[in-house]
């Protein structure tokens, strides 16, 4: 992908910057600004807080133009930094650095929760609006262990991720290792040209989904080790009307070479917040090596509107898996928004779904695809050269244009293909079973939608 080459341009022009000299009339080149923190007054004691030698140090590197700022080993506690434009924050090996474990520490401002702007901590470490950034290992990312992401009732606030760039372009996240309990780890927010590779990400408990990408378009994942306590990657764009009026899609996202294993929900999770629309989703040689439901979920709910098309996956290995490896609910996922997109416009369309190329081990189900509405059936399903042990075949409702093939499958009960309003190639002898239960249609309110 292009990706990979603007990553490169971009470290390129952060190892030389081009300077003018107008009074000899010739140009002249100098060496990339390279500051460390240490001479700005961090200790690295993981007692003092270093947020302010920090910050001043990435301020400091931007207004001079931008380069390296350089986190060598020690352990560093802070609140929450903000990363500026051309600036990329480098740990050393044996560099850690640990989130506070006071609320205080973390400005409260507008961040996107489920699929929802509401006021929130902001992360660890942020960036809004920024250009051309990047974090850099092989350091490490610690969240504080007491945080708790989830709200209830005695909490209105979001906790703080771990990373979180909102609004910026061209962004590589590299070569580290994060640590953290209860909350996200990496959530890159209506983002552009984002390159996140070669992470190491472990989360146990709460909604530790390990990345998010949310309303994010050219996103390239490689080369990760992801176990976490919720989704491993969820692909998101929004919840409800508000999600559907800024209609923000997330897009042309590639996934591949990566390993995955969770232990509260799934691996890869497309949804379930997609009002703004899921679009062009690539994995590809990855490995799976457990899953508390799904390996991959495919999740939405009537009411979220808009769209999750053109999602390929190839070349995978799935082993250890408590649900199975396909599940499409884009019936009644997650929860509904207080403000759904009404009538037929509220029911999710889902159309070109390929996946091909799996070896399962072990798994309950191959597919679990009948929670799907048929006012909108699901256009164009590939399932091809599929191999290993399973428990239950492949159930399907509501697909039109499906096409099966070669699936070569040992251990199952019962027929293989089981359908209810399916259409396509290769359900010869396949069962029939009863059709999803569909609840009642989301009224018009009185007045419309508006963003407030």
């Amino acid at each position: 992908m292009c990706l990979t080459g603007m990553a490169m341009l971009f470290g390129i022009a952060v190892m030389m910057l081009a300077a003018t000299d107008n009074s000899q009339g010739a140009a002249s080149t100098r060496p990339a600004l390279t500051l460390n923190i240490r001479d700005f007054g961090a200790t690295g004691d993981g007692k003092t807080k270093d947020t302010a030698a920090i910050q001043q140090t990435i301020d400091r590197c931007a207004v001079l133009g931008g380069g390296e700022v350089l986190v060598p080993a020690g352990n560093y506690l802070t609140g929450s930094i903000a990363l500026k434009s051309n600036v990329i924050l480098h740990f050393e090996a044996g560099a850690t650095i640990t989130g506070s474990p006071d609320d205080a520490d973390y400005a409260v401002t507008q961040v996107r929760w489920e699929g929802k702007w509401i006021q929130g901590h902001i992360a660890l470490i942020y960036a809004f609006g920024a250009e051309h950034i990047g974090i850099i290992g092989p350091g490490k990312i610690v969240g504080y262990a007491s945080q708790d992401g989830l709200r209830n009732s005695q909490r209105s606030l979001r906790r703080p991720t771990l990373v979180e760039p909102i609004y910026c372009r061209d962004v590589r996240l590299e070569e580290f290792s994060t640590s953290y309990r209860g909350m996200w780890s990496l959530h890159p927010t209506c983002c552009e040209d984002v390159v996140i590779r070669n992470l190491t990400i472990r989360s146990v408990g709460g909604n530790g989904d390990g990345i998010d990408v949310d309303s994010c378009k050219h996103v390239e994942i490689v080369g990760c080790d992801i176990s976490t306590g919720d989704d491993c990657i969820s692909l998101k764009s929004g919840r409800g009307s508000e999600g559907y009026t800024l209609l923000k899609p997330t897009e042309d996202v590639h996934i591949s070479n990566c390993a995955f294993a969770d232990s509260n929900f799934a691996c890869i999770g497309i949804g379930s917040e997609t009002s703004g629309g899921i679009r062009n989703v690539d994995i590809e040689h990855c490995k799976f090596t457990g899953a508390k439901t799904f390996a991959l979920y495919i999740k939405s709910h009537t009411g979220r509107g808009a769209f999750i098309e053109d999602f390929t996956a190839d070349d995978l290995d799935v082993s250890g898996t408590q649900g199975g490896l396909i599940r499409f609910n884009l019936l009644g996922s997650g929860k509904q928004d207080q403000d759904p997109v009404p009538g037929e416009e509220g029911i999710p369309t889902a159309r070109n779904f390929r996946f091909s190329n799996i070896r399962v081990a072990g798994a309950p189900i191959l597919v679990d695809g009948t929670r799907i509405h048929p006012d909108k059936p699901l256009e164009g399903l590939t399932l091809l050269n599929i191999t290993g042990t399973c428990a239950k075949g492949i159930y399907l409702a509501n697909v039109h244009e499906a096409d099966i093939d070669n699936i070569n499958v040992t251990g199952y009960a019962g027929p293989l293909i089981n359908v209810n309003n399916v259409t396509g190639n290769g359900l010869h002898g396949a069962a029939t079973i009863d059709p999803p239960k569909i609840e009642d249609p989301i009224s018009t309110p009185a007045q419309p939608y508006k963003l407030h």
